[in-house]
């Protein structure tokens, strides 16, 4: 029997929310699925080799890919994404996936003020702003190899995710977002501190897991993932534990009681689709196989 089985009225949330796209497990493993879809091999630097002066900058941004590209990739084939130290995509990726610790001084000064022959992102107005991000982030090194993000639908009974990520439109996201304070009663459950967009789907989700907090994090606000969603989609991100409450427990919620106000954002949430032409959601016997790309 599937997880999605095991779990119990899984397909009800996803409609009563109405989700679009099946969200994605988040795990690590010595043996990921066959026929992932990674990033192209490429040698991974270490803080050490950069104060040694050993950098070559082609090699590191020559086969430059942000993480998402390998995730939208897999999302639009409903198959597996994967990682590891010779597939991590960009340094962001590998800190954030737990390859890497601490960040190069490179990447600290690209995402602010920059250097000679590197412009600078400017997210952050200093360097020292942004070595205090990285600091707080703090990734866990990987407990395995492998960083594998696949469909919630292709984990079969005896597996299970850290993390499960959905990707959709505020309409859809809201209701998932108050889920979580419904069935934990934390008003605070939901955080969206500053990062990448792969430190809202992993490095802050797996930080707060790791210091012992259930929370759940929104994100998709940074520009560099962007054209890697849809128009106007985001992110939230809950540890699987949050997942099975709010799975367990969302018929009790303000989903189902009229004069939530939720049925509006249900009429919204299906405007918005067909305003896209988004038919039929891509999960369970609603799949819409046209919405393959």
């Amino acid at each position: 029997m599937a997880i999605m089985d095991e779990l119990g009225d899984v397909e009800g949330l996803f409609d009563v929310v109405e989700l679009y796209e099946e969200p994605m497990g988040v795990y690590y493993t010595d043996n990921p699925p066959a026929d992932c879809i990674s990033p192209k091999p490429a040698k991974l630097p270490t803080y050490e080799e950069e104060q040694q002066g050993k950098l070559d900058l082609r090699e590191v941004f020559g086969n430059f890919s942000c993480i998402f590209q390998s995730v939208w990739r897999a999302r639009r084939k409903q198959t597996a994404a994967c990682f590891d130290r010779e597939h991590f995509g960009c340094l962001g990726g590998a800190f954030n996936l737990g390859y890497i610790k601490p960040q190069l001084e490179l990447i600290v000064r690209y995402v602010s003020t920059g250097m000679p022959g590197l412009p600078g992102e400017h997210y952050l107005d200093s360097p020292e702003a942004v070595r205090s991000l990285f600091d707080a982030i703090d990734p866990r090194p990987v407990p395995a190899p492998f960083c594998v993000f696949k469909p919630l639908s292709m984990f079969e009974s005896g597996e299970q995710p850290e993390l499960v990520v959905f990707f959709d439109r505020p309409e859809s996201i809201s209701g998932l977002h108050q889920l979580c304070s419904f069935v934990t009663n934390d008003f605070n459950i939901v955080r969206s501190p500053m990062g990448a967009g792969c430190s809202n789907i992993v490095g802050w989700p797996i930080n707060y897991l790791e210091k012992g907090e259930l929370k759940a994090v929104l994100g998709g606000w940074d520009p560099a993932c962007s054209k890697y969603f849809r128009t106007d989609e985001i992110t939230l991100t809950v540890p699987f534990e949050l997942f099975r409450m709010m799975v367990e427990r969302w018929r009790e919620s303000f989903l189902t009681h009229k004069g939530s106000g939720w049925e509006v954002n249900r009429k919204k949430a299906q405007r918005s689709r067909k305003k896209w032409g988004e038919n039929e959601p891509l999960w369970g016997d609603k799949r819409d196989e046209d919405a393959e790309g």
